[in-house]
């Protein structure tokens, strides 16, 4: 289970509730831990990142720096209303919710799971799920029995 608030941090609106790991990042966590993390999200030094914006920033700054030495070429934005945006975890975030209703995820665990409610799942992400409109279109094709074709 990942604990998003920290142990002695006051609740706030942002909900930051507990999330069962996926198989697959929790085989990550566990090799991250073999070799000395402590923390999931932690500074070049091991330390805990006190403030993630500010530890994102600087992550997103080094990521240039390392690719520019690399010459490599990164873009670190996506497109959106009023030009390109840079990547946040919030970007992340809903990528991660799209990914989640495209692959059939329930929206009440999806709702849990991302901290999100459920009616910003339906409004928002609902589209995306494959059962989207399944229903309405299941009795549109059906006929209705006695009726005449």
């Amino acid at each position: 289970v990942l604990y998003r608030k920290p142990s002695g941090k006051t609740a706030t609106a942002k909900r930051q509730t507990p999330a069962r790991l996926p198989g697959r990042y929790l085989a990550h966590v566990r090799r991250w831990r073999a070799n000395g993390c402590q923390f999931v999200v932690e500074d070049y030094e091991g330390c805990r990142v006190a403030d993630i914006r500010k530890g994102w920033t600087r992550a997103v700054q080094l990521a240039e720096k390392m690719a520019a030495e690399a010459g490599v070429n990164i873009e670190l934005s996506v497109e959106a209303s009023g030009g390109r945006k840079p990547i946040t975890p919030h970007v992340l975030k809903h990528t991660a919710i799209t990914w989640a209703m495209q692959h059939g995820a329930k929206i009440w665990d999806a709702a849990s799971y991302f901290a999100t409610s459920v009616e910003t799942l339906e409004r928002v992400y609902g589209h995306h799920h494959p059962d989207h409109q399944s229903t309405a279109t299941a009795a549109m094709d059906s006929r209705v029995s006695g009726a005449r074709p």
